[in-house]
């Protein structure tokens, strides 16, 4: 899971397999797989840094060499 902040400043941690989309209208809007969507104040690359570290901390990132 990783840690994003909620637009009210509540912190939420989503399942980085789920993500289906990401999209800036202005904040981030991350689309999941199930359809939901969580608006977070944080920039697109801060999140794709955070999942290309949860994906070497689980070693996801061995297996797709």
């Amino acid at each position: 899971m990783i840690e994003v902040t909620r637009i009210n400043g509540k912190k939420y941690w989503i399942n980085p397999h789920q993500i289906e989309s990401m999209e800036e209208k202005p904040d981030l809007t991350i689309s999941l797989l199930s359809g939901k969507t969580v608006v977070v104040l944080e920039k697109p690359d801060v999140v794709i840094q955070r999942i290309v570290e949860y994906r070497q901390k689980i070693g996801a990132l061995n297996q797709e060499l």
